[in-house]
């Protein structure tokens, strides 16, 4: 029994280095404005992708297919439902996932998985249908930019939050989700490290005691209808965060210096960083990126 697990483990942790092999010479900055499928959940949301549209270069475009907590066995499988798909789809970027992907006018698709995480895996096989839907996006367009968006758990989580996003990045979205999907698909799936960036910047945040109107990681989520902390969905701040980190890596340039007051998804003005906050963000945005090997960016 012990060589056994000994040999299934030596196994596994052969396959994750070749699969990290994948990532040795990183990945070329695109030539032009990209096409952006993004396939998801409410993490994703409305405002983020608006906001990223906003930094991104002319003829940039973008759509996506959300629900609430969907895992991405769900938007494969038409027998399995996508909680809220009709309240999340409701607006002009909404586009049919498979259909549009299919159609090989998107030249990058960025996918997240379903919080809890672990239960993901667990329960909804999530390395699969990553891979099913890199290699399904791969066989429609081969030269298509594949990217996972790292996501956060509940800021009260009982385990602390902060050590969560330090502790699942190796363990749970590398070693368990992105690496082995690569592998499967065969080329590979470069990260959009959202939780790594919101860590990093709270961190700065709170050691600071506050910067410019951040005073706390409170300001960057949501408000509940009974005005108290959403503890996992973003508010304009928050999203701006992501949509910077979305930013710098997809396009592979620096984020520092670009606007910080934007429009959300339905035209109204966010409420921006001011410019301490802003410059932070921007900083700590292109430090991370830069530093982590699976976002795909080198400098």
């Amino acid at each position: 029994m012990g060589a056994a697990i000994s040999a299934r483990v030596g196994w596994n942790m052969l396959q994750l280095d070749k699969a990290r092999n994948l990532y040795a010479s990183g990945l070329n900055s695109p030539d032009n404005p990209l096409q952006v499928f993004h396939l998801g959940h409410s993490l994703v949301g409305r405002d983020m992708p608006a906001m990223l549209a906003q930094f991104a270069p002319e003829g940039h475009g973008y759509a996506s297919q959300l629900g609430w907590g969907t895992p991405l066995r769900a938007h494969w499988d038409p027998d399995v439902e996508i909680n809220g798909f009709e309240t999340e789809n409701a607006h002009d970027k909404f586009l049919p996932a498979r259909a549009a992907i299919e159609g090989g006018g998107f030249n990058a698709v960025v996918m997240t998985e379903m919080v809890e995480l672990s239960d993901a895996i667990t329960y909804h096989d999530s390395p699969e249908y990553l891979a099913r839907w890199a290699q399904f996006a791969r066989d429609v367009r081969p030269e298509v930019r594949l990217y996972l968006y790292e996501t956060w758990h509940n800021t009260d989580d009982p385990a602390g939050w902060l050590n969560r996003i330090d502790v699942d990045l190796e363990a749970l979205w590398l070693d368990k989700l992105t690496l082995p999907a690569a592998l499967k698909a065969g080329g590979p799936i470069y990260v959009i490290p959202g939780g790594q960036v919101l860590a990093a910047f709270v961190r700065e945040v709170e050691a600071r005691g506050g910067v410019g109107n951040v005073p706390s990681r409170d300001a960057l989520f949501a408000r509940t209808p009974e005005d108290g902390v959403d503890t996992i969905h973003l508010g304009d701040m928050g999203a701006y965060l992501i949509a910077l980190t979305h930013y710098a890596v997809l396009y592979h340039r620096s984020p520092v210096g670009l606007p910080l007051s934007l429009r959300r998804a339905d035209g109204t003005v966010a409420k921006a960083p001011d410019s301490e906050a802003g410059s932070l963000m921007q900083h700590v945005v292109w430090d991370v990126v830069t530093t982590f090997r699976y976002s795909g960016v080198t400098v």
